[in-house]
This record gives C-alpha cells, structure tokens and sequence, in this order.
C-alpha cells in the first residue's frame, strides 16, 4: 500500500507539473506581450518629444506629457472609484515627483541633441545605478552579479561615449544624469508601491508635475498648432500606456523575460531614426548597449536563480 501511495503522489506531482508548464507558458507570453507594449509606447513617446521640440521647450512638452496623463487618470477613477488616489505619504511623492522630473527633462532634452539610439543606449544604465543606490542606502550587498552588471556597464558607457576618442557631448551626459534620476525614482517608486496603488503613484504624478512644468514653461510658451495635437496626444497617452504595461507585465512574467523584450526598443529606434530622421548606424552605441544588457541580465538571472527555492518552499 505504502508503494502505491508514493506512485499516486508520483503520478499526481508529474500532472500538476504538466498543467503547470502551460501556465507558465501563457503568463511568459502574456508578459512579453504586456512588454512589447512598453516598448512601443517608449518609442511612440520618443518620436513625439522629437517631433515637438522642433518648437517647443522641453517643460512645455513635459506639461503636456502630464496633463493628458492626468485626464486620462482621472477618467479611471470615475469609472473605479477615487478612492484608489488616496495617499499618506505626500512626502515621498514630493521627492519622487521631483526627482522623476529631473529624469524626465534630461530625457527630453537629450532627445532634440541625440541620435534616438543613444538616448535609449544610455537609459539602459539605469537598472546599474538602482543596484548601486541600494547598496549605498538600502544596505543591500554588492554580490557577483551586480559587480558583474557593474563592471559591464561601466565599459558599455565608455564604449558609447568614447572619451578621448571622439568629443562627449554635454547632452549624452546630460542623459546619463537622467538615468541617475530615473534610478532614484524607480527606488521611491518601489517604495510607494507598498502602501499606494499604481494609479495613485500616477494621480500624484500629473498633480505635482504639471503646474511645475506650466510655470517654468510660460514665459517661453508656444501655441500648439493643429498638426501638434497628434504629437501632444501622443506623448500623453505613451506615457500611461508606458507606465500601465511595465506594470503588468512586471506582475505577470519574470524579470528574466521583461528585460530581454525592453531591449528590443534599441534596435526599434534605431530603425527609426534611421529611417526619418537620417541618423547614421552607430556599431560602438549597439555594441555598448548589448555590454550593458549583459550586465543586466546576467545579474537579473542570478537573483531569479537564487529566489526560486525559497519561493518554491
């Protein structure tokens, strides 16, 4: 009997791991796809941002970027309830918000000075300076695979920059600075994320950002013109869609399959830029990029390595 319990328990553990592995197959699929999302939406805002700086300032283009990201919140919240937006911890959004604004400028700008591959090249950066931060002020330990992911991305840096081999552009600099701040902001974001919903985090976004971006855009403020109105939605609703899909798929699939589809929006704007804005194929910025997703990755997938047994206990 005791040898017919253990071959039923055998055979009963050998079906739930065959109707597991289909699980696991759709959420894999389901994440990428949530994921190619993101990369589109990135992509979409990056074209419109280059589009409108050919008239516009960086902070009037930001204030659009949040006030239709701020309707288009508000016209979930009537739909769920507002009591999804409620927060009590204004402080941190405060220095969230303004530091994801920093980012965000240093995003903008870099787009009207930049090939749009380089921009994206070194934005790439910034799962690099997430682990380093948290070692400094989370007291997280700098294990192998984060010094691996540092040391890779430090090179992939110099490799797109070239210092002493070509002149650095401020704006690249500029753009490594943005990641810093996306960095700082991704860790007040997790934080957030504890105690407030996504679309809170979003709420308080588009309340403390645009009436900053109004008034340091005012005194140089543009008319949008009809033909700028496609571009103006566009920035404004990638920006959410950016936000709500990165949140997805981050619930539904590992990080593991998340990072390899998010490098997939280099090749996607270099194809652009090469296609309607004329920018020459830069082998150094692919060849960094791919020296930074290494990093990246090899480090995501040592973690997800190390966890997996205690998840499964």
């Amino acid at each position: 009997m005791a040898q017919g319990r253990r071959a039923d328990r055998a055979e009963a553990g050998k079906e739930e791991s065959l109707s597991g592995a289909p699980d696991a197959a759709r959420a894999t699929l389901r994440g990428a796809l949530w994921m190619s999302g993101t990369v589109l939406s990135f992509c979409a805002m990056a074209i419109a941002a280059r589009e409108l700086l050919g008239h516009m300032g960086t902070f009037e283009i930001l204030f659009f970027r949040t006030g239709v990201a701020w309707l288009i919140v508000m016209a979930f919240a009537m739909h769920t309830g507002f009591a999804t937006l409620k927060t009590r911890r204004i402080g941190l959004h405060l220095w969230r918000n303004a530091v994801h604004m920093g980012g965000q400028a240093s995003w903008v700008y870099a787009l009207g000075m930049l090939p749009l591959a380089m921009v994206f090249a070194i934005e790439f950066t910034m799962p690099i300076w997430v682990a380093l931060l948290a070692v400094l002020f989370l007291g997280e330990r700098m294990n192998r695979g984060r010094v691996v992911m540092l040391v890779l991305g430090l090179a992939g840096v110099l490799v797109i920059l070239r210092p002493g081999f070509a002149i650095v552009q401020p704006a690249a600099l500029v753009m490594l600075m943005g990641s810093l701040c996306f960095a700082i902001q991704m860790i007040s974001t997790k934080q957030l994320a504890r105690t407030d919903s996504p679309m809170a985090v979003l709420f308080w976004m588009s309340v403390i950002q645009t009436p900053f971006c109004l008034a340091v855009a005012w005194p140089g403020w543009v008319a949008p013109q009809p033909p700028d109105w496609p571009w103006i939605a566009g920035i404004g609703i990638g920006s959410f869609t950016a936000h709500y899909c990165l949140t997805r798929a981050m619930r539904i699939a590992d990080a593991t399959v998340v990072v390899p589809v998010d490098f997939f929006r280099l090749p996607l704007i270099a194809a652009v830029g090469a296609v309607f804005y004329a920018e020459a194929f830069d082998p150094a910025v692919i060849l960094g990029a791919v020296m930074i997703f290494a990093g990246v990755y090899y480090s995501i997938s040592r973690e997800s390595r190390r966890l997996r047994p205690a998840s499964i206990g």
